[in-house]
């Protein structure tokens, strides 16, 4: 395959014997770079080289001006915009950033198509005035200085170029005018050198009459990359800029162009593949690239539609690619130090006086901060260990060590909003971390980056007093780290291309791979980010999205024309904004096939294998024995022999491996939290009068204390937590609301002539096991919450805080209790009555649950159901009761404690 470049030199070498006096402008640099790659190639012996330039450069030596960076340009303009009478109300800094961009732009855009300034923004004010036309009767202030800024735009644009020309800086559109405004004097004085230009499509008025004025001179040679295809078919829009200039400008009257080649006809195989997700891209790409020989590969470009799938592709090269050269690089946002001062100026913009637990934890448990801090670790287990969602500033360096002590206060020391200190404080912060020994080599350069950004912005805040809060200074370090990239190192011009669509300008590859090939990615669709309307681009000749387009057109078919194999790919899957239809190129492609092309089309699926997920299964090992052993002679309580009903992995985990739920700060109080409050409460309440009576005076001084123990309660559970605001407040109301109704439901009791005798409150029990199967002796153990007579009744109580039914502590048939868990709560129910037996012989008494959601339905008794259906049942605990539940409770045991039984996992029907 002969290259664009080659071909234009071999036509520049027979026209020119001496090429170190050409001056050669191509669109970017990476364009010039390939340019003197060839000319290395292709000369055989030792001269001076020729001038390349990047157009950018070129103009900026035209003009005499530099190109200002944007963020030191965003300073300059607010200057100028503060410093311009016309614009009465004037917004922050703050503010002003959030719209600045939009309007430099269009500036950029004015001067580089050279349109008149005045005429364009009377033009511009009329528009914006018939915007608001009939909004009212009358004018507001409001509207009325809307409308002046509209109509001082054109003193603040004069402002910004004054202030920009002293400094002999300007940004990119002013730089052309300028360009244009000495293009005289450059000819006069360089006229009788030669300029030929490379590559170029879509030049800007500006461009255009550089590039005109050079050419009239007669030393001078433009050279397009098109191909007779697209030149010849005048609704094709890949060639619409080059025919357009060929047709109009004067030069093309009298000289051919240089030159229409005829490369697209030729034998070219496309294959278009549609994929699912853009990893599922990046991954076919690895794929296709294994397939390659390594001189294929240094054929070989890749070149990303959506350049975000950089990293996944990167991850997703095979072993056989050697050599890569990626021409992009990854955003510094990206990378997690970015996040970690972002999260950090996050937190310094509450104005509040505790820190919130999350905030705290979040730079604590972050890479850069376990880096900061060595007891880091520490401080975040007190704070959830302690449930502490709220601390003051001083509190938490009580925490740390005295080492840590001042990085903690660097840290989460007030900074007033002052956005001098933040910079300062990131910049110390940066210090501290590159005096730390194990960073790698990518974290250092990132912390490099950060440490210029920050001495940037320090720089810019002592010469320009606009950054007034720490909110203004972190919109400005956001956009400047989104627009800060580190470059990938590597062979310029050996091995596989990885690069985005621009880089492509002039370059030609044989196997050539695009991805996201989608409609709204490639091309990328109309773009709003402009305060100037259709109808006025229109007016002044300012380019349209369809011209747009046009460019965008052009790059891709440039691609194709001399390469042999091309692979299209596109995300074929709906989400967000991406609509997953495939790019108007491709069906263009297969629409317009040409006799020598062949089109393939896949699709792209995961193989989704259904494999059956087998239960797991534990063995009991001679060490699971012996723990088991050891909660047999301590006891097991009713909730662990349930656990083991319900899944015996659960059992395993918790009380073999004594695996625990993770950690965390309770923010708002759970479930079981509230259980213990209300079982506290009522403890504390109806302990003393264990042995008594309950009378109503009783009960009306438990009423007048609820919210004092209450709230004594929840000091003690919730501890650290605040329970006097939001959901929590609801839930201490609720807890009350709970204790409250139970004693109004105990005072009407007594009230009724009920008898009620308090024997037994929140009482630790244990009852030895006998089961003659095992050599080693067998315990059981709980706290039964209440046993009391109920009119000479002996009740056992327990407390549920959540929701039980009657049906929940029925059984119809006794060997359904030790294997359903959804009778664990009438298990639990007997499995007190039982050790309660050891302290009172039980017959004929009743065992259940008081369930505070269902106070209405009273004390809910367990009870055996006839298998008959009928509706009998008998709701009174005898000694036949008790031996039948022994029975199933031995038969339990035996299976948890023989080795030969595994603990194997149950389905659990989570519906």
């Amino acid at each position: 395959m002969v290259t664009f470049l080659q071909e234009t030199l071999a036509d520049i070498k027979n026209n020119h014997s001496d090429i170190s006096e050409i001056t050669f402008i191509l669109p970017s640099k990476r364009a010039g770079g390939f340019l003197m790659q060839e000319l290395r190639k292709e000369i055989l012996k030792t001269q001076f080289a020729p001038r390349i330039l990047d157009v950018e450069e070129f103009i900026q030596e035209l003009s005499n001006l530099s190109i200002i960076d944007n963020t030191e340009l965003l300073f300059k303009s607010y200057e100028a915009y503060l410093g311009t009478p016309s614009i009465a109300e004037k917004d922050d800094f703050e503010t002003y950033s959030t719209w600045a961009n939009t309007l430099i732009n269009d500036f950029n855009e004015i001067d580089r198509y050279l349109v008149e300034p005045k005429p364009f923004f009377s033009y511009l004010a009329s528009i914006k005035t018939l915007e608001r036309w009939g909004v009212s009767d009358e004018k507001t202030e409001l509207i009325n200085n809307y409308l002046r800024f509209w109509e001082g735009l054109p003193s603040f644009y004069e402002n910004i170029q004054s202030l920009l020309l002293n400094e002999s800086v300007g940004y990119q559109g002013m730089v052309y005018r300028e360009a244009v405004s000495n293009l005289e004097y450059y000819i006069n004085n360089n006229g009788n050198k030669t300029h030929i230009f490379i590559g170029f499509n879509a030049l800007n008025t500006a461009e255009q009459h550089i590039v005109q004025g050079l050419l009239e001179t007669g030393n001078s040679m433009v050279y397009w990359d098109t191909d007779s295809s697209f030149f010849e078919d005048s609704k094709h829009s890949a060639s619409y800029f080059i025919r357009k200039y060929i047709n109009e400008w004067k030069y093309f009257q009298d000289e051919a162009p240089k030159f229409i080649a005829a490369n697209f006809e030729k034998p070219k195989h496309f294959q278009l593949v549609e994929v699912q997700k853009n990893i599922g891209q990046a991954k076919y790409v690895g794929e296709l690239l294994s397939l390659l020989s390594d001189e294929e590969i240094n054929k070989t470009a890749i070149v990303l539609g959506d350049e975000n799938l950089l990293i996944p592709l990167l991850y997703s090269l095979p072993e056989n690619v050697k050599n890569v050269n990626v021409t992009m690089g990854v955003s510094l946002k990206n990378f997690p130090a970015v996040v970690f001062f972002e999260l950090l100026f996050a937190i310094h913009l509450r104005k509040t006086g505790n820190l919130y637990y999350k905030d705290i934890l979040s730079i604590l448990n972050h890479p850069l901060g376990s880096d900061l801090l060595q007891n880091g670790q520490s401080i975040a287990n007190t704070l959830t260990r302690e449930n502490i969602t709220h601390i003051s500033p001083e509190k938490l360096y009580e925490l740390s060590k005295n080492e840590e002590k001042g990085v903690l206060q660097l840290l989460f020391e007030d900074w007033k909003d002052d956005s001098k200190k933040a910079v300062k404080v990131a910049l110390q912060v940066l210090s501290e971390l590159q005096k730390k020994h194990k960073i790698n080599s990518v974290d250092r350069v990132v912390q490099h980056q950060l440490t210029a950004i920050f001495s940037k912005i320090e720089a810019l805040n002592e010469q320009y007093p606009f950054l007034k809060s720490i909110k203004s200074m972190l919109i400005l370090f956001s956009e400047m780290a989104s627009s800060t990239s580190l470059d990938f190192e590597g062979e310029a011009y050996k091995g596989l291309q990885l690069m985005g669509v621009l880089e492509t300008r002039v370059l030609d590859f044989e196997n050539v791979i695009i991805t996201s090939v989608n409609e709204g990615i490639f091309p990328s669709g109309k773009s709003n980010a402009s305060f100037i309307t259709y109808d006025l681009k229109q007016q002044f000749n300012l380019p349209l999205y369809n011209e747009k387009d046009a460019i965008y057109t052009y790059h891709f078919y440039r691609l194709l024309q001399r390469a042999k194999n091309v692979t299209l790919l596109y995300n074929n899957h709906s989400e967000g904004i991406n609509t997953g239809e495939k790019s108007r190129f491709i069906r263009q492609l297969e629409i317009d096939k040409r006799e020598n092309h062949t089109i393939e089309k896949r699709i792209l699926s995961p193989k989704v294998q259904i494999k059956k997920q087998s239960l797991k299964e534990i063995k009991k090992t001679e060490a699971v024995m012996q723990r088991i052993r050891e909660i047999a002679e301590k006891g097991f309580s009713p909730s662990a022999l349930t656990s083991y009903i319900r899944n015996p992995l659960d059992f395993y985990f918790q009380k073999i491996l004594k695996l625990n739920d993770f950690e965390e700060v309770e923010e708002t109080v759970a479930a079981n939290t509230l259980g213990t409050i209300v079982h506290d409460t009522l403890e504390t309440f109806y302990q003393p009068l264990e042995g008594s009576v309950l009378t109503i005076q009783n009960l009306s001084d438990m009423k007048e204390q609820i919210h004092e123990e209450v709230t004594k309660q929840f000091k003690k559970t919730f501890k650290g937590g605040t329970f006097s605001k939001g959901k929590n407040l609801i839930i201490f109301e609720v807890a009350k609301r709970y204790i409250s109704n139970f004693i109004d439901r105990e005072v009407s009791d007594v009230e009724a002539g009920n008898n009620i005798k308090i024997i037994k409150i929140e009482t630790n029990l244990t009852l030895e096991i006998l089961i003659t199967e095992l050599n080693f002796p067998v315990k059981i153990h709980g706290k039964v919450d209440r046993v009391d007579e109920y009119n000479g009744q002996l009740r056992i109580i327990d407390y549920k805080t959540g929701l039980v039914n009657q049906g929940d502590v029925e059984i119809i048939d006794w060997e359904q209790l030790n294997q359903d868990y959804k009778f664990s709560k009438a298990f639990q129910i007997l499995t007190y009555a039982l050790m309660m037996n050891k302290e009172i012989l039980i017959n004929n008494a009743e065992a259940g649950i008081i369930s505070f959601k269902n106070l209405g339905s009273g004390f809910l008794k367990f009870g055996v159901k006839e298998k008959s259906g009928s509706r009998n049942k008998s709701q009174i605990i005898t000694n036949e009761t008790l031996e039948n539940f022994t029975l199933e409770l031995k038969k339990l045991i035996l299976e948890i404690c023989d080795q030969n039984i595994p603990f194997t996992e149950k389905e659990i029907d989570l519906c």
